[in-house]
């Protein structure tokens, strides 16, 4: 799954968009892209829920200065467990903003019956989880088995909550509409009905391994396919791996953040790698092959005569492979000459008679910075 998008682009606002027009736009891009406009659409149910969450993020002053000094990291978290996700389920966000503006509800707002409407199921949450991996496995791509806590179908009831086929019965309190309404001047208020809760429903018989909710916490492993390119921030998305819903109702997602651990040799910038690899100073001087380290393994390259230090040699197609269209980037190797520290006496004969017999006129650097600096010399 590609990086997420920009809230204030999901939105689509400028940046400096005042409370009510982030406000205003949501409202407008949440009803086209409702579920309940939308049935079977997934992508736009994706929608709604991206909505949703820029929505939370924007609205609140808090949350989005944090947003704009540091991106979606600051909503990252690395506990490496999976949890709720830090916004509101984007159903009851949208309840929130909408409250009872449309007083019979919400089946009069889309022009039918609402799917939320008497079934007494309700969606999962969808969870988060923070998972580390190392930059070989980000490289290549690996499988992992998460192992996280959350709520799944309770066995002995089928998920229904009830007992006997008889024990679900529609709330007398709401009709089955799972909010109440009263009248408050010209306005219609609506709260969630507090008999069944927002259910719609009633339960006589509640199944005792879930006490009627239909689902059990329990510890559950879930394997994810990593594709190869990942980087830290990267966001995947398992489909219904979230926590199953209320009485039968859909389960959530999950939602897994990708963090690359820092490696001891390579440094990423996108798809290309940087290193620095020591050169001996008599492969610097002389020239020939050097060995370095790369995702594939040994790799090697050409060093020419008289190499200076700070060189940066390409090698093409070593890098990580792009996410988008698999294309590996480039590994730069700096290559830093190695001055020898301990030298005997033989060697230290040998390497003034090698300075002797070069003087100054087989050192164009030295020879450039001189001229450069010939001016301060000359006071």
């Amino acid at each position: 799954m590609a990086d997420k998008r920009d809230y204030y682009e999901i939105l689509g606002v400028t940046r400096d968009a005042t409370a009510d027009e982030i406000k205003k736009s949501y409202r407008k891009l949440a009803v086209k892209f409702h579920p309940d406009k939308n049935p079977g659409d997934h992508t736009a149910e994706d929608k709604f829920k991206e909505l949703g969450e820029a929505y939370e993020a924007l609205s609140d002053a808090d949350k989005r200065a944090a947003y704009d000094r540091y991106g979606h990291a600051a909503f990252n978290g690395g506990s490496g467990r999976a949890s709720g996700s830090g916004f509101h389920d984007p159903m009851d966000l949208f309840s929130q903003v909408f409250g009872g503006a449309f007083g019979g509800g919400f089946e009069e707002f889309f022009g039918g019956g609402s799917s939320r409407k008497g079934s007494g199921k309700q969606r999962g949450s969808d969870l988060r989880y923070d998972l580390e991996i190392s930059l070989e496995e980000a490289a290549r791509g690996v499988e992992k088995e998460l192992e996280i806590e959350r709520y799944v179908p309770c066995e002995p009831c089928e998920a229904k909550g009830s007992k006997g086929a008889g024990g679900v019965k529609v709330c007398s309190s709401c009709g089955g509409r799972g909010v109440v309404a009263r009248q408050a001047g010209i306005f219609i208020q609506q709260s969630t009905c507090p008999e069944c809760r927002g259910a719609g429903e009633t339960i006589s018989d509640p199944c005792t391994s879930c006490k009627g909710d239909g689902r059990v916490q329990r510890d559950s492993r879930i394997k994810l396919r990593i594709p190869a390119g990942v980087d830290t921030g990267t966001r995947l998305r398992s489909s219904t791996n979230g926590d199953a819903g209320v009485r039968g109702g859909a389960a959530g997602d999950l939602y897994v953040f990708l963090h690359v651990r820092d490696h001891d040799v390579f440094e990423r910038d996108d798809a290309d790698l940087f290193c620095e690899v020591p050169l001996p100073f008599s492969v610097a001087a002389l020239g020939g092959e050097l060995k370095v380290p790369s995702l594939d393994g040994q790799s090697s390259i050409k060093i020419p005569t008289g190499t200076q230090g700070g060189t940066v040699f390409r090698l093409r197609e070593k890098g990580m492979p792009s996410l988008s269209n698999g294309r590996r980037g480039d590994l730069n190797v700096r290559v830093q000459v190695e001055v020898p520290t301990k030298l005997n006496g033989d060697q230290q004969e040998k390497l003034r008679a090698f300075s002797e017999s070069i003087g100054d006129h087989n050192s164009p650097m030295q020879e450039g910075f001189f001229q450069k600096a010939k001016r301060f010399f000359d006071l």
